[in-house]
């Protein structure tokens, strides 16, 4: 038994004296634009996919479907998510283009339930540029987006901006930053927006 335990730990010590030398040389490119092997992608998304399911079993969904809530949904995801998640008759940005991971394309179906796109919203997820809106936004406001995401990939762009002109009438006690007058257009947009994520802010 003593032989086995010397053994393990002469096995963790060898394993941490590898990864301390892993890390130390560099081995790990950080870069943006050199994505992972398929092994770690699927290491990271099983460490986040099981690190949601254990943070939201407790999380009440409310009413989504009323109609204010969904237009102030709105004006919040134009005002702040636009740039990484698209919207109708906006097909890239610049901003995106460079992220990885890739964010999930929102005016598309996503497989997100509303307790998890609730949490993500909130709290954010580390190292994906994913910022935890809670620490700008209160939970009604993060329900807004999260009824307004469940009905996004059915409309127009024409709804979509009439969605968010109903929503800017409705929510005027809350502001945003002014986006550039581009994104209201359709196709790749490109420009420079130095505060991409709105006035402070995966999904698969």
């Amino acid at each position: 038994m003593l032989r086995a335990v010397r053994i393990w730990i002469f096995i963790g010590v060898v394993a941490g004296a590898l990864a301390a030398l892993l890390v130390y040389l560099g081995i790990f490119n950080v870069a943006a634009d050199a994505p992972h092997s398929a092994l770690i992608s699927a290491f990271i998304e099983a460490i986040r996919d099981r690190s949601i399911a254990a943070r939201i079993k407790d999380i009440q969904v409310p009413p989504l479907d009323d109609t204010k809530l969904i237009a102030t949904g709105a004006e919040h995801y134009q005002a702040m998510c636009i740039d990484c998640h698209l919207a109708p008759g906006v097909k890239q940005s610049e901003l995106r283009e460079g992220l990885y991971p890739q964010p999930p394309n929102l005016a598309e179906r996503v497989g997100a339930g509303p307790a998890e796109l609730f949490w993500v919203i909130k709290h954010g997820i580390k190292m994906s540029a994913m910022p935890a809106w809670g620490k700008t936004h209160d939970d009604r406001s993060i329900w807004s987006i999260v009824a307004f995401l469940r009905k996004l990939p059915e409309l127009t762009p024409d709804q979509y901006h009439a969605l968010i002109d109903v929503g800017n009438k409705a929510d005027l006690n809350h502001t945003h930053p002014e986006k550039p007058s581009e994104l209201r257009g359709e196709g790749t947009q490109h420009h420079h927006d130095h505060d991409v994520h709105g006035h402070a802010g995966q999904l698969r």
